[in-house]
């Protein structure tokens, strides 16, 4: 697939599609779960610990009294993305699908997690876009193949170099490293949990903000309506 532009997936009729006004807007659902909502989005190689940290940060999120929902990579395959493969064009097409989902959510109110290899730079920058300023944060956990390789708890590097496994990231397909996540996470140096507690020491300020703006909620309001 090339890259260069992003790629505008859309309706042939968009140009007769309106958007319907809702009187219950991200404001309020903000306002009612007392929590600016968010998007952490783990991204990384098949096997790096994407899943595994983002599924530590998600409960961290629940145990401090926070609404957050993890979208996996994996688990979207068995539903909503169940139609598509692994070439360029599904894959961007799957991280489209994950990249709107996630901003339904936001729009609810939820800080939302997602672990999704996402390969490419351009597909990212599109996820990223449709987001506001300091709502988006990419968390890139950096596991090098050869680790990486060694881990394969799933098996998929063994079938992808056995030629079983086609537009395998890593193998046969690139992995497009990002060029300034807001966190860069070395798993060979750190434990999940140490990766864990680093992405929530990366939003701690943020979450404590969210706390102390209800002290005056037209404040929450103001920042969050769009």
């Amino acid at each position: 697939m090339a890259r260069g532009k992003p790629v505008i997936l859309a309706p042939v009729c968009a140009a007769n599609l309106h958007a319907q006004r809702v009187d219950v807007g991200r404001a309020e659902r903000a306002l009612q779960k007392r929590q600016r909502p968010l998007v952490l989005w783990f991204t990384g190689l098949s096997g790096a610990g994407k899943s595994t940290i983002a599924n530590l940060v998600d409960g961290q999120l629940c145990a401090l009294g926070y609404h957050s929902y993890l979208i996996d990579g994996d688990n979207v395959r068995f539903g909503l993305n169940r139609d598509l493969g692994f070439t360029d064009l599904d894959r961007a097409e799957n991280i489209r699908r994950v990249a709107e989902v996630a901003k339904l959510m936001l729009d609810a109110g939820l800080i939302v997690l997602t672990a999704s290899i996402s390969p490419f730079r351009q597909e990212r920058a599109m996820a990223r876009n449709l987001f506001s300023e300091g709502e988006f944060v990419e968390v890139f956990v950096d596991t090098p193949l050869e680790v990486a390789e060694q881990r394969d708890v799933k098996g998929l590097y063994r079938k992808a170099r056995r030629g079983e496994l086609a537009n395998f990231t890593g193998i046969d397909s690139p992995y497009e490293t990002p060029d300034a996540p807001e966190l860069h996470i070395q798993t060979p140096d750190c434990t999940p949990q140490q990766a864990c507690d680093t992405v929530i020491a990366h939003i701690a300020a943020g979450l404590s903000m969210r706390a102390a703006a209800f002290d005056d909620p037209s404040r929450v309001l103001r920042s969050t309506a769009r």
